[in-house]
């Protein structure tokens, strides 16, 4: 079981109180995401949880006990950190059974469990080399396999993928969503990359300033935010935002439209504008459009061979049922 629940949890430092009361319930089996801003409490959060910090009220509860005052050892969660913390001078091996030649347990029990997480990870021909002699990924699957062989009730990654670059980056996302697919444990998982919460989550927690500001799914938030830092956080690119006159056509304070809900061309749409820098990705190009009557410039999805050029004039035009309103205070509007 993995069923994680934070009652009227706050956390302050001397008097800066950085994560105000909160309630958060993470069921057994989900993927949860924390993203938000850097500084906006998710790291702490995390922390919280695992008891590497003292709440300053609340309480945490795994399975319906309190486990507030309970040890971080003691609380059967296992923490993957953005730094891979392997030790140069063991073998894979050793690194993956260190956790459990700490518990003292007997070498059958830790030979079956490395054996186990090594061929989940696709680790078996690495086992008897050192960390010096693998690939970042190869490394921080090493970290992840020390985490399993513990058996925890959940798995809590720190930004685990930070250190990576952009391809390694995607290979692990997979990895780590087969890894949860696969042990169907509890993962709570943080990050500053909204790409990554949105491909990995059952469930994403946004935060601002230690506040949660919506949790809900991927598409939940994405289609409906409840205000206006979700609507532009969740999704790449950002969703555009117009006030003025346009908005107060629509009864709102500010309007919002993703790209890929404006069409674009030489000849028929509302609203004037020139085409500016164009971002071309293959199966999709993305256009920035200069729109001088509304004083902003949007960016627009279009298809990939779409011939626009910078300097081009254009028309565009917005799907209105897809339109989001949102009121003077950043509310979302339904």
């Amino acid at each position: 079981m993995g069923l994680i629940t934070l009652k009227n949890v706050s956390k302050s430092f001397d008097d800066v109180e950085v994560i105000p009361p909160l309630d958060l319930e993470i069921r057994d089996g989900e993927f949860v995401v924390f993203v938000g801003p850097s500084g906006c409490g998710k790291s702490t959060l995390l922390r919280l949880i695992a008891g590497l910090e003292d709440i300053t009220s609340g309480r945490v509860e795994i399975d319906g006990v309190d486990v507030t005052e309970v040890p971080p050892a003691r609380r059967r969660l296992a923490m993957v950190f953005q730094s891979y913390a392997l030790y140069p001078h063991m073998s894979v091996r050793k690194n993956i059974a260190f956790p459990l030649r700490m518990a003292k347990l007997d070498k059958a029990e830790q030979s079956r469990r490395v054996e186990s997480a090594a061929h989940v990870l696709n680790l078996t021909e690495y086992l008897d080399r050192r960390p010096g002699q693998l690939s970042g990924g190869q490394r921080q699957r090493v970290a992840i396999g020390r985490a399993i062989v513990r058996e925890p009730e959940a798995f809590l990654f720190d930004e685990p993928l930070s250190n990576l670059d952009a391809a390694l980056r995607v290979n692990m996302r997979l990895e780590i969503s087969e890894l949860h697919q696969s042990l169907k444990t509890t993962m709570i998982y943080v990050t500053h990359d909204q790409v990554e919460a949105m491909t990995m989550a059952d469930k994403i927690v946004v935060l601002q300033a230690g506040v949660i500001e919506q949790v809900g799914s991927p598409l939940e938030l994405y289609h409906n935010p409840r205000n206006l830092f979700v609507a532009s956080f969740i999704g790449s690119p950002k969703m555009n935002f117009l006030r003025g006159d346009e908005a107060d056509r629509h009864g709102a304070h500010t309007i919002g439209i993703r790209p890929e809900h404006i069409r674009i061309s030489a000849n028929e749409g509302e609203w004037k504008g020139t085409v500016g820098v164009s971002e071309h990705l293959g199966a999709d190009t993305f256009f920035h459009v200069r729109c001088e009557e509304l004083g902003a410039t949007l960016t627009v999805r279009a298809d990939g061979d779409n011939p626009l050029q910078y300097g081009d004039s254009v028309l565009l035009a917005p799907e209105l049922a897809k339109l989001q309103r949102f009121d003077a205070d950043g509310l979302r509007i339904t």
